[in-house]
């Protein structure tokens, strides 16, 4: 995993410029029940005649199918690092705000697999596999960065994307390349101790679906950092950053041979991808 990055590019709303912040969209009422019908009656002049049966009155409006809990949320999808920083070592070297009084590097090239797989190459792809996945389903996507040539955005920056839309959920992607012997599996990090709001308990329930969520996807928890999965986390600045509530989640280890197989196949990718769109919609539902 390597720290989240600096654009100047726009937000993207899935695919389009981000125009205007979205607010919830509240169920549709569903139509009142047709009111009973009185009828006056008057005596019949033919008293063996009965009276007819009051015939109710339709509703001039069908019952509204109310739209799906997470319409209209937004979700920012931070896919870590970008294939253009390699070639401009100083921009990305460049010390930013990283929260907590600390300063970091702008941005990192990220890691890769043994044989060269990149991880912004990864993670980019992932990206947009949960980003269409969670916009078929109604959801406004915002993505940190528009494509894989690029440089940054810095990490301040993309903290920044998220809080601007005001995104009820914020994930950053990455992909891990620890070189510790057999480390394997996923983690997700979350800021801890909480600096407002938002990185209390809504990160912290962000983080938990991510991970259980990748685990009934069939995912191991790292057996070489963290506890079951998770990652208490004071020095990432995207997430010490955010005012919305945010996760990070390291995919698996990238020098794992295992799991770089997996990262490197698109069958493999869009598992990943499948699992973090899963979660991020048990988040909004909950």
């Amino acid at each position: 995993m390597v720290a989240v990055r600096r654009a100047t590019a726009p937000l993207l709303l899935a695919g389009a410029l981000l125009l205007t912040g979205c607010s919830d969209d509240a169920p549709a009422a569903p139509a009142p029940p047709p009111a009973p019908v009185v009828t006056s009656t008057t005596a019949s002049p033919t008293p063996s005649s009965p009276s007819p049966s009051p015939t109710p009155t339709p509703s001039s409006s069908p019952s509204a199918t109310p739209p799906p809990v997470a319409a209209g949320k937004v979700v920012v999808l931070d896919p870590g690092h970008n294939g253009g920083n390699g070639a401009h070592p100083a921009e990305i070297n460049r010390p930013v705000p990283a929260g907590r009084g600390q300063t970091k590097p702008c941005n990192t090239t990220g890691t890769a697999t043994n044989a060269g797989y990149p991880e912004h190459a990864f993670t980019f792809d992932v990206a947009q596999r949960v980003g269409k996945a969670l916009a078929d389903k109604g959801i406004k996507v915002v993505y940190t960065r528009p494509d894989d040539t690029g440089v940054g955005p810095c990490v301040d920056r993309r903290a920044a994307i998220g809080n601007e839309a005001g995104a009820d959920a914020v994930v950053s992607i990455h992909a891990d390349g620890s070189e510790a012997a057999g480390a394997n599996g996923f983690h997700v990090a979350y800021s801890s101790p909480p600096l407002n709001a938002a990185q209390g308990a809504p990160s912290t329930r962000l983080a938990q679906a991510l991970r259980d969520t990748m685990r009934t996807s069939g995912f191991s928890a790292a057996n070489y950092i963290g506890t079951n999965g998770l990652s208490a986390r004071a020095d990432l600045g995207g997430l010490n950053l955010s005012t919305r509530p945010a996760a990070l989640v390291e995919c698996g280890n990238m020098r794992n041979a295992t799991e770089a197989a997996r990262m490197t196949s698109a069958d493999g990718r869009q598992q990943f991808a499948s699992a973090i769109a899963a979660a991020i919609e048990a988040y909004l539902a909950s």
